[in-house]
């Protein structure tokens, strides 16, 4: 098997790609360089943290790649500097220099005009004088605690101060609540509308103005990056969410795991900082530019230029929706399927804006990973427990980067008399459920959907992902189990249709793959096709090599992380591995057996891995209906095994390459805005 962190550090690669792809819109690779940054600071917060801590506690373990947690340790940080390497060079060897021929212009200090400096000098004594706090090291003043990802300068001093004191070093850091990049009036740059200074040079250019009387001898930007993977002790927890509100506070001041400096930045200041934070030589990253390239994800909505963004587009409703059939009736006539972002997030929007203030609407149940801060759907479940209906909602707090917003959630749902229960500690709630009970004709019936993705209006615009729309009664009698398996106490229930994790689905695969490889060894046609975002669970991989000998034709989609070999002679020549990395993030998990002509076909939230299967809980919904199975079969899976344009392939060394174009150009992304949206 391969690393799974040198898996993702390829991702990343194929992400850098698309700022480098001269056929995207400008602002749009300015885009892609952002995100990988901030892929690898997530990267950092928790895999690179996780092996650091598993180097420590056990440093004798064996990884799946059959590495120690050392062993990987120095192949991560060396994969990592060079990524980061061609990073910087993309930014300012073909991105900055492209921008600036659009008179979209990122100056350095040693560009400034006298008129630009006049503004510059404004700005720091206006905007940033007064809420920066320096801090002099010495005994009474010791090296502060520096926040998670924060962007600070150290300052290297000569002379004593009002005190007599002369520690020769000062920390400064710079304020969050300002942006990193500064928009320069256009009549301080000849009329150009698009000229932009780092907050960085601004305060580097004027740091001196902090320490009157001494002589500044240099000024160096870092950042340094934390554990930020939170760990609640199962057999501690009285309350879960008091415990998770604690450990949050500690989120920012977790133990250092790299440290990203300026390239000016001496020796002895590097390994000055080392100390502080306790980390090797491997871990400094030097860069020639901003330590935060995050923060230029601000620029493209401060750039009036729409020919160097993607075209804007109208997601389609699916048919019936589009006669004004009311969602409940559309629901009644058949399973609606939605192709997010190609047809629209609203119909899951309505279904429960309609709920909240139908008289005939008793009950909503509905799972909650990620919805963000401001949400419509959070309001209307509000909304609906005010206006007296049975609300119930399983709100996972232990979401990643999300558990400050969840925690909100569940407060104002709370105080607006909504049952909120946090799933079953020790296991992620991760399936996409959410059931509207209504009664109809003297009887109750039940409308659920599930998806793929999350219940979230801004990532269902820049994610792909399926949603299944219906009221059949033994899928939404599935739903209901599940449902009462979470907030209740009880055996899990034998369901009709769904599968689910940690229960049914990693057997249910098993057994699916296993019968594909028995139907090729009795000379049938096997095949297997599945899409998914990672692929590292042990069992199904060596399953699907043996299915791979026995001569099953298996074609995998795999977004990011993938620790299958495929290719290799013997073992998995019959497997193919592709990528796909285009305008949107490809997000959905859809599962094809051919089982001996009955085409046996799924959606669901779990990638394959073992997180997925054993400590989350997942579900997994076959496709019943004949015209959305070919639709999903079309749409999720042959469109991208069709793709020469978005494409990587996997070679059985773990490295991809783009998949060669021969004749006509075919994306999926493209022939999926062609078909749907306006």
């Amino acid at each position: 098997m391969l690393n799974r962190e040198l898996g993702l550090i390829e991702f990343n690669r194929r992400v850098l790609a698309q700022a480098e792809d001269p056929e995207l819109p400008l602002l749009e690779r300015l885009k892609f360089l952002c995100i990988v940054s901030s892929n690898l600071d997530e990267f950092f917060e928790v895999r690179v943290a996780w092996l650091q801590e598993a180097g420590h506690i056990t440093p004798d373990r064996i990884l799946a790649d059959g590495s120690t947690p050392e062993q990987a340790l120095v192949k991560v940080a060396r994969a990592s500097h060079q990524l980061v390497r061609e990073q910087y060079a993309v930014m300012s060897e073909v991105l900055f220099p492209a921008l600036r021929e659009q008179d979209i212009i990122f100056l350095r200090r040693s560009e400034w005009t006298q008129a630009q400096k006049d503004w510059v000098e404004g700005f720091f004594f206006r905007e940033l004088m007064p809420i920066l706090t320096p801090i002099g090291l010495d005994p009474s003043h010791p090296f502060p605690k520096v926040l998670n990802k924060s962007l600070n300068f150290a300052v290297e001093l000569e002379g004593r101060d009002a005190f007599g004191r002369a520690s020769g070093t000062a920390i400064v850091q710079a304020p969050r609540v300002l942006p990193r990049v500064i928009k320069l009036p256009a009549d301080v740059c000849d009329g150009k509308t698009h000229c932009f200074v780092f907050l960085s040079s601004i305060l580097h250019s004027h740091v001196h103005e902090l320490f009157p009387g001494m002589t500044v001898k240099g000024c160096y930007q870092f950042r340094v990056t934390r554990d930020s993977d939170l760990s609640v002790e199962d057999e501690d927890v009285k309350n879960l969410r008091t415990a998770l509100q604690g450990e949050l506070r500690q989120r920012q001041f977790g133990a250092a795991v790299r440290l990203e400096i300026a390239d000016t930045c001496p020796q002895h200041m590097e390994e000055f900082l080392l100390r502080q934070f306790n980390l090797l030589p491997r871990d400094v990253y030097r860069v020639n530019g901003p330590v935060n390239l995050v923060r230029l994800m601000q620029v493209p909505d401060l750039v009036d230029r729409p020919d160097l963004k993607f075209l804007p587009f109208t997601p389609s409703l699916p048919e019936p929706l589009q006669k004004k059939t009311p969602l409940f009736e559309a629901i009644r006539k058949g399973d609606l399927l939605l192709h997010h972002p190609y047809q629209s997030f609203q119909p899951v929007i309505d279904m429960l804006t309609q709920a909240a203030i139908d008289p005939h609407v008793v009950a909503i149940k509905m799972t909650v990973y990620r919805t963000g801060t401001d949400s419509v759907l959070m309001e209307s479940l509000i909304a609906a427990a005010r206006a007296g209906k049975q609300v119930t909602v399983v709100v996972e707090l232990m979401a990643r980067f999300d558990e400050e917003a969840n925690i909100s959630w569940a407060s104002r749902l709370e105080d607006a008399g909504a049952h909120v229960v946090y799933g079953v500690i020790g296991y992620k709630v991760h399936a996409k459920m959410l059931m509207v009970v209504r009664r109809e004709e003297g009887l109750l019936r039940r409308y659920v959907h599930l998806g793929t993705g999350n219940y979230h209006p801004r990532t269902a615009r820049l994610y792909t992902d399926f949603g299944l729309m219906t009221c059949n009664e033994e899928v939404a009698s599935d739903v209901n189990d599940i449902f009462v398996q979470l907030t209740g106490l009880g055996r899990a229930s034998s369901l009709k249709h769904l599968y689910q994790s940690p229960f049914t689905l990693h057997s249910m695969i098993m057994q699916a793959i296993e019968r594909e490889t028995e139907n090729a060894r009795a000379g049938k046609p096997a095949q297997i096709i599945a899409k998914m975002n990672s692929l590292l669970e042990s069992q199904v991989i060596h399953a699907l090599y043996r299915a791979s000998q026995a001569g099953v034709k298996i074609q995998l989609i795999v977004r990011g992380v993938c620790a299958l070999r495929p290719g290799v002679e013997g073992l998995s020549e019959n497997i193919s591995v592709r990528s796909i990395v285009g305008r949107f993030l490809e997000h959905p998990r859809v599962f094809y057996f051919y089982n001996d002509h009955k085409e046996d076909l799924f959606i669901g939230s779990a990638d394959w891995m073992g997180r997925n299967f054993f400590r989350r809980i997942e579900t997994c919904v076959p496709i019943l209906d004949g015209k959305i199975k070919r639709r999903v079969i079309k749409e999720g899976l042959r469109l991208y095994l069709e793709d020469n344009v978005n494409s990587w392939e996997m070679q059985p060394d773990g490295s991809y390459k783009r998949r060669a174009s021969r004749g006509k150009a075919h994306s999926a992304q493209k022939q999926m805005l062609e078909e749907y949206c306006r």
